[in-house]
């Protein structure tokens, strides 16, 4: 089993910055893909990034590239989301997730995914 928890969201101006943590507990192996995705209001769960436990590569969904960074910390056990820039398009519950298979490839899926946080509510304002 593994448990993952977000936290950081709030609420932030148009062109401000927040940093998302997704802690993760339980059983971790280091061969698997971590993935940040978004659900706005009304529209299906995307992907926003993604990285390799341990290393190897990191993807962007090409509406953040640029803007917003995903990293680690192994010794937290815990995923970061660093967001800039925001933009009130943004607006959304953003989650983290364990890849259901190892790393091999990259994973932009919703079904390459078989664990969940509960979400953490980002709100940007205009």
């Amino acid at each position: 089993q593994v448990q993952l928890a977000e936290s950081g969201g709030g609420l932030v101006q148009a062109g401000g910055s927040l940093r998302l943590s997704c802690a993760a507990s339980g059983r971790i192996f280091y061969y698997y893909v971590m993935g940040w995705f978004l659900q706005a209001p009304g529209q299906e769960r995307e992907f926003v990034a993604g990285l390799r436990w341990n290393g190897g590569w990191i993807n962007y969904a090409d509406s953040v590239k640029g803007r917003f960074t995903i990293s680690k910390d192994h010794t937290k056990n815990t995923v970061y989301l660093q967001m800039n820039s925001l933009k009130p398009e943004d607006t959304a519950i953003y989650y983290c997730a364990k890849s259901r298979l190892y790393g091999d490839q990259v994973y932009r899926a919703i079904g390459d995914y078989d664990y969940w946080g509960q979400g953490t509510q980002d709100t940007v304002s205009s």
